[in-house]
């Protein structure tokens, strides 16, 4: 099985690239979704991050407060570097047995992981190719803008927290625009994925 990395900033367009390749045959997994499952009410995560954090960002229901939590992450590279020294060895061996799965499922197939941080946390080495999901900085700002109903210097400190795409470029074995139209950038993924179908 070849395994993908996929990763991009904050709302360049990584999900709908992961969406087109999971329509093309590929087995994906979304590791935001799996970074919520292991702060799950009940797992050691969601206890570590409300000793490091406090009660207060655990919600009426039990859950964990993920907009408080971000809120105070964002704010703080210390803390944000705590919060992923919790999660992030969890999201890695949870995305392992995922891949072990899909191996045995697809042995002849492409897994593409998608994951915001996978070029910080080093995860990305564990791929056999890399992924990079970029777009103007200006259409970035917008989108996030609209998608999380941030003003401009709230979304502006949200992307500086994090590397810079043009960093994010140099670690890439391919790489996907998504400045413009959603059909273009379905065509650049169609044409990755058949270039990657040539490595199996």
């Amino acid at each position: 099985m070849l395994k993908v990395g996929l990763t991009g900033s904050i709302a360049v367009g990584k999900s709908f690239v992961l969406e087109v390749f999971r329509e093309l045959g590929c087995a994906v997994l979304d590791a935001d979704k799996t970074a919520r499952e292991v702060v799950e009410p009940g797992l050691p995560a969601f206890d570590e991050v409300v000793q490091t954090f406090g009660k207060e960002v655990v919600t009426a229901d039990g859950s964990l407060d993920r907009p408080k939590l971000g809120a105070i992450v964002f704010d703080d590279a210390a803390k944000r570097e705590l919060l992923n020294s919790i999660v992030h060895p969890r999201v890695i061996e949870a995305q392992d047995r995922w891949l072990q799965a899909a191996e045995k499922d697809q042995p002849h197939g492409i897994a593409v992981v998608d994951a915001a941080l996978m070029i910080e946390s080093g995860g990305y080495k564990r791929f056999d190719k890399l992924i990079v999901v970029w777009c103007d900085p200006a259409v970035q700002l917008e989108r996030l803008i609209r998608r999380n109903s941030l003003d401009e210097a709230e979304a502006k400190k949200r992307i500086a927290a994090q590397m810079s795409q043009e960093e994010k470029k140099g670690f890439a074995d391919f790489l996907i625009d998504t400045s413009t139209e959603r059909e273009e950038t379905r065509q650049q993924t169609v044409e990755i994925f058949n270039r990657l179908k040539l490595l199996l």
